[in-house]
């Protein structure tokens, strides 16, 4: 299912992007030795003062996404069913990107308390993106020393007992785009794409749990 709309992008009311798009000319050169037709990859990752299942909460969401993740315009989940403990989502996910907004399938992958897979569904030569995957990881940590840990049968040395974080979060974004002149773009402002996301389920954590310290 793919819909591409030349013009201006249209967001609704409450979704905002969180990253002023450079000015750029598709005659410019890419930096030197890079490859734009490669897939890029980044990786954030963050400590956070919530528990493993409040933060897994609010990334599982996915319905929620089009309130506060960049560029996300809009989220419809198609189908979800459970298999061997994991929650797995086909979800029509929309973005707004310069002049264009595009609507593409997604598979999620929900690993409860551990980790969120979103991977793009489909393919077309004339989409924005050859390949968009995104791998959020949710780690338990502990502020005590490894000597202060339980050690019991229910807790053996080395397992974390986190009951109020704090949690280390992981975020591995890899993106392809279909377009060079995207991915020459790209190049110069991904890389706050990525720090942003991070910083936007933190605003979110904030506004669902209330701000808190490690």
């Amino acid at each position: 299912m793919l819909r591409t709309v030349v013009g201006q992008a249209r967001f609704p009311r409450n979704a905002k992007p969180f990253i002023t798009l450079p000015n750029f000319s598709p005659f410019g050169g890419a930096p030197s030795g890079q490859n734009n037709n490669e897939g890029q990859k980044y990786h954030e990752r963050k400590m956070f003062p919530y528990k493993p299942k409040e933060l897994y909460d609010v990334i599982a969401n996915v319905s929620s996404y089009p309130q506060f993740v960049p560029y996300c315009t809009n989220s419809r989940i198609l189908q979800q069913y459970k298999q061997n403990g994991e929650t797995h989502m086909d979800a029509e996910l929309s973005v707004g990107f310069l002049a264009f907004q595009e609507s593409y399938v997604s598979k999620v992958i929900c690993k409860p308390y551990e980790s969120v897979e979103v991977f793009q569904a489909t393919a077309a030569s004339t989409m924005l993106f050859n390949e968009l995957k995104t791998i959020w990881r949710i780690q338990p940590t502990s502020t005590r020393s490894p000597g202060e840990m339980n050690n019991t049968p229910d807790h053996p040395t080395g397992v974390v007992d986190n009951e109020g974080g704090p949690t280390l979060v992981t975020l591995d974004l890899t993106f392809a785009f279909a377009n060079p002149v995207y991915a020459l773009a790209s190049s110069t402002f991904f890389k706050q794409v990525s720090q942003q996301m991070v910083k936007a389920f933190e605003d979110r954590c904030i506004h669902v749990y209330g701000r808190r310290s490690l």
